[in-house]
């Protein structure tokens, strides 16, 4: 009792506030919390999501604005233009010039079995944005968890529909590609309000175990292709110019057949010309053909001898060859 006794005379000590200034300070600091309760700014990539006692109300564009006090109204910033993203396989820590990568093991995440039975470790980037805030908070309880979900089972989906040669050297972009439009469905299904940009294959390899003998079937692979590559090499030099050279004899061919069959018709229509000349006049057409005969023959010939029935020798007629034109 000694010891409540003494508290309240020490009390009764103690300076008293004056009454008379306890209104104005709880006005200021009324007014200061309906000021920093009721004005909020958005920045330029996001939208404000309003809420009051937990119904959704509106969507506010970036700039300044009002809204009720007090905590009637919750405030809930939605970044909108920004790209995010999530990584399955692996985990970045630091990006820049020299990233550098988590040493943990996420084989739980990459492992994947192929359509013919083959393991394959695929990691991959899903990025994507944040089109219907609405959507975005009210629809689904854990968005992002739900992107790893469903993006873990498309890609797997994807994957074991293939072959290994296909998910790891064939048909990669194929693969992300279609991944991409199978994740997206899905989302849309959930009414997510997440837009899926792009999915990124990043390394797709065999089991590190396999990975030697994965390496020579592939350098075997490519040393046919090699090979496959040159002899198409080869044939395209040499048939082109087989063919050019068939193509240059068929035509030469026609050409001597035009030209011979030419000639032959130019003969036959001179000798039925000569005929019909000769029919009409025998000798003379019989006379001219021996002179231009004999003219034709004649300058070929080194000696002539002219011979007489009634000679009983042959007399050397000179200078009649070529050398006495």
């Amino acid at each position: 009792m000694e010891d409540f006794e003494e508290i309240r005379s020490k009390a009764r000590n103690l300076p008293k506030f004056p009454q008379k200034r306890i209104l104005p300070t709880v006005i200021i600091v009324v007014v200061a919390i309906i000021v920093l309760t009721s004005f909020y700014t958005v920045n330029p990539e996001e939208v404000g999501v309003i809420q009051r006692f937990g119904k959704y109300v509106n969507a506010t564009e970036p700039g300044l604005h009002f809204k009720i006090p007090f905590g009637i109204d919750k405030l809930t910033k939605v970044k909108v233009k920004n790209v995010f993203k999530q990584e399955f396989g692996f985990r970045t820590l630091q990006s820049g010039v020299k990233t550098q990568y988590s040493t943990r093991n996420y084989d739980h995440e990459s492992s994947m079995l192929t359509g013919d039975l083959n393991v394959a470790t695929v990691e991959w980037i899903v990025q994507y944005r944040i089109k219907d805030p609405f959507a975005y908070l009210f629809n689904i309880r854990n968005v992002e968890q739900t992107i790893r979900d469903v993006s873990e089972s498309t890609v797997r989906e994807v994957v074991g529909d293939r072959s290994v040669d296909e998910v790891i050297v064939i048909s990669r972009k194929e693969v992300a590609d279609l991944a991409q439009v199978k994740l997206q469905r899905e989302l849309d299904a959930y009414e997510a309000g997440i837009e899926v940009y792009t999915i990124n294959l990043q390394n797709v390899n065999p089991p590190v175990r396999v990975q030697p003998a994965f390496n020579d079937v592939n350098s075997a692979k490519q040393e046919r292709e090699r090979i496959i590559n040159e002899a198409w090499q080869e044939y395209n030099n040499i048939i082109p110019e087989a063919e050019g050279k068939a193509l240059r004899v068929i035509e030469e061919a026609e050409g001597y057949a035009v030209n011979r069959v030419n000639r032959a018709n130019g003969d036959a229509s001179r000798f039925v010309s000569m005929y019909n000349e000769y029919r009409n006049a025998k000798t003379v057409t019989k006379k001219r053909l021996y002179l231009e005969t004999m003219q034709e023959i004649l300058p070929k010939v080194e000696k002539v001898y002219l011979v007489d029935e009634d000679q009983q020798g042959l007399l050397p007629l000179l200078n009649l060859d070529k050398g006495g034109k």
